[in-house]
């Protein structure tokens, strides 16, 4: 079976590593495309080296532009590999403008498309996001779910014969790297003490392009009682030069962390506060209690299991959640067992056994 990948963003680097281990184990061919979307050694390249992707077989190097413009020029590309390697499958991870341009790309050239991490929704059409993978969900062949409540999005929206719940992906990662993250003391470099910092991420278009949630964001992190560990995201440096903001004394900027140093230094903080979605289940894969910086989240379960808080920029309500002890002492199996890549290789040869484009295809289990 042969198969391309499309990867082009940190998120989607996580993901593919596990699948892609699962893939070369059971001896199929996988073709790795890299959009170029993070491109730099911090955001892409670390990635590759600490989670053992080789080297992309192509990088279609687009870095920038209008959103618009860099997803039409990413579907040009994606559309010009599949026709290079022709794949049997398409494998696209999460809800980047790399995901949506190849889903799009591989329904165009005739490809069966699977999407991994298939069903999220925060219900927030405004998001970047939210349009990519509901779009994406829209036009797959194979949605892979990482949990029931994706599952139950997807029946809801009469998608039942496409998906399959595997757990989670990420959650797979989580486990393979976490000694390795534990061994790397990542904080200590930077004179923290373990459960004596909070870590931060901001990076959403919703948080850092408009200069007064910016500012309401970073308000909140520098009035929090211990330092706040915050790994700085190309767009959000971009934007803060942009607005001209400054940050507060009490955050401590550094460079975007590899996986195992954001691993690291999210199993040693006292809490997490982020915009991410990713960093959500992160945090819960580690035990660490989380505040949302947003008003809706795609991983309703972890609020439901009592480890997140979604609170948006309401300051007051952040700083009692950041002061007080408000989690329970056990986290339900949320995710997975930690071998959804496995099922995914498992439906994935399946699927190809009746050809592509056989209209007999219906996903079970």
């Amino acid at each position: 079976m042969r198969l391309l990948t499309a990867v082009g963003a940190r998120p989607q680097f996580i993901k593919a590593a596990p699948v892609s281990r699962a893939l070369a184990a059971a001896g199929h061919e996988e073709i790795l495309v890299h959009s170029g979307q993070h491109h730099d050694q911090g955001m892409s390249d670390v990635f590759f080296r600490e989670m053992g992707l080789r080297k992309a077989d192509l990088n279609l190097g687009i870095t920038g532009g209008a959103p618009n413009a860099r997803t039409g020029a990413m579907l040009a590309g994606y559309e010009a590999a599949i026709e290079q390697y022709r794949p049997d499958i398409v494998l696209v991870y999460g809800d980047t403008d790399t995901t949506l341009a190849a889903a799009l790309a591989a329904k165009e050239k005739g490809r069966l498309l699977a999407h991994v991490e298939a069903g999220l929704r925060s219900y927030n059409r405004s998001m970047p996001e939210e349009q990519n993978r509901v779009l994406t969900d829209h036009v797959a062949d194979i949605l892979f779910c990482p949990t029931d409540t994706a599952l139950k999005n997807l029946h809801t929206e009469g998608l039942a014969n496409r998906a399959v719940l595997t757990g989670d992906v990420m959650y797979d990662a989580a486990r393979y790297y976490a000694a390795a993250a534990a061994r790397r003391g990542y904080p200590e470099t930077h004179a923290l003490e373990s459960g004596m910092y909070f870590l931060a991420t901001l990076h959403r278009q919703y948080t850092v392009d408009d200069a007064g949630r910016l500012r309401a964001a970073l308000d909140i992190l520098g009035a929090l009682p211990l330092p706040v560990l915050l790994p700085v995201h190309p767009r959000t440096k971009k934007q803060l030069r942009a607005h001209g903001l400054g940050l507060p004394p009490a955050v401590l900027p550094v460079a975007p962390l590899g996986y195992i140093d954001f691993m690291s230094a999210l199993q040693s903080a006292r809490m997490v506060l982020t915009d991410s979605g990713g960093v959500q289940k992160e945090a819960y894969f580690h035990g660490v209690p989380c505040i949302t910086l947003r008003t809706e989240t795609e991983w309703i379960e972890t609020v439901d299991a009592g480890w997140n808080r979604v609170l948006d920029l309401d300051a007051r309500s952040v700083h009692i959640a950041a002061t007080t002890h408000w989690w329970p002492e056990t986290r339900p199996a949320l995710f997975g067992d930690g071998h959804a890549a496995e099922r995914v290789v498992a439906v994935l040869e399946s699927a190809r056994e009746l050809g592509v484009g056989s209209g007999e295809w219906r996903v079970s289990g």
